[in-house]
């Protein structure tokens, strides 16, 4: 029987997931190798099962060349693999805590005792279409050597369990009372998590909205759709407020560093054409002299263009707002989150943040 590295196999999966969900909030869906309409065959089936002991199938190829992944039990020869540890220990595991639908006992539970995937099989399955198609990609898998290509595969089926977890309902996790501290954690974690932008954007206007409500202003608060052209949308900003037709700020909130040129051309586009007298970046990391040295030549024309920290900017907010205005930003946070809209990727991540900040031992 072949071995394989389970603790290995988990890394693999997890960083191969990381990068489908980051692909998939950015529009990018991987291209089957071969076989396309077998993999959505097999997704249609009402046999979760087919699907789960795929991806097993190519977590044992890309651990173990040597393996021969039609047989899952290991009385079936040298080349064999343990197909239900495999599960048990990776597969299983990894599907419910990612909140995936899947079966809750074991994949090989739908096939008699030391089964191979062969298509003598097929008889004993109730859904032979999906079965055909199972085994048609377990073949092809079977037949890949390069790690690109499997990986690539991997890749395929990774993207199609996301759309699976598109499709559930799922519930938020509640945000009641927490500490200024578990703010933090919870800025850092939701920050630290690809969302093609939507996180730093929705947990400003979490906090503008805040500041309005809790002090009573009269703005008007517009947020830019993700992916919006600028000169389309018309806006000064990400997110932009104004009083009257008056702009008093106008935001613009990036995960990336702000570069010289950035800052030009965002003064030439949008800031000088409209007027604008107050523009503030929120960033992530320090800001570099040379873009500073920009802004002090708009500074001595009329236009502030400053520069913020996000996450130390959210909590100095939210420490100033006091309780009702956190409460005002919880409820503001949930019900954006709660929006058909919202990729389920990102709610599922809110869950995890929430549960890893009220479970955390103090």
């Amino acid at each position: 029987m072949s071995a394989i590295d389970y603790e290995a196999v988990r890394r693999l999966l997890e960083a191969e997931f990381v990068k489908v969900e980051t692909d998939y909030l950015d529009g990018r869906e991987p291209q089957a190798p071969e076989r396309p309409t077998d993999f959505d065959t097999v997704f249609r089936s009402r046999t979760q099962a087919y699907r789960e002991v795929l991806l097993g199938c190519v977590l044992a190829r890309l651990n173990d060349r040597s393996i021969d992944i039609h047989k899952p039990y290991v009385n079936l020869g040298k080349d064999a693999y343990n197909g239900r540890t495999l599960d048990e220990k990776v597969v299983n595991p990894f599907l419910h805590e990612k909140r995936i639908p899947s079966s809750h006992g074991p994949f090989l539970a739908v096939f008699r005792r030391s089964v191979k995937f062969r298509k003598a099989t097929r008889g004993g399955t109730r859904d032979k279409t999906g079965y055909d198609s199972f085994v048609a990609l377990v073949d092809l898998i079977s037949e890949l050597d390069d790690e690109r290509d499997l990986k690539q595969i991997l890749q395929c089926l990774l993207f199609r369990f996301v759309r699976l977890r598109i499709a559930a309902d799922i519930p938020l996790s509640k945000l009641h009372r927490i500490s200024l501290e578990q703010y933090g954690q919870l800025v850092d974690g939701l920050l630290a998590t690809p969302s093609g932008g939507r996180f730093p954007v929705l947990l400003v206007e979490a906090t503008f909205t805040a500041i309005k409500r809790a002090f009573d202003r009269p703005w008007l608060i517009e947020v830019q759709g993700i992916n919006v052209a600028d000169r389309a949308a018309g806006v000064g900003g990400d997110i932009t407020i104004r009083q009257g037709q008056v702009i008093l700020l106008a935001i613009e909130v990036t995960e990336r560093p702000v570069e010289r040129t950035r800052v030009i051309s965002t003064f030439q586009a949008k800031i000088a054409p409209q007027g604008i007298e107050d523009y503030l970046f929120l960033v992530r990391g320090e800001t570099s002299d040379d873009v500073m040295r920009q802004a002090r030549q708009y500074f001595s024309q009329g236009h502030e263009v400053n520069f913020l920290e996000i996450r130390g900017w959210i909590l100095m907010i939210l420490a100033t707002v006091g309780k009702v205005g956190r409460a005002i930003f919880n409820e503001v946070l949930l019900a954006k989150l709660d929006d058909a809209e919202m990729p389920a990727e990102l709610k599922l991540a809110w869950n995890t943040q929430i549960d890893r900040i009220t479970t955390a031992p103090s």
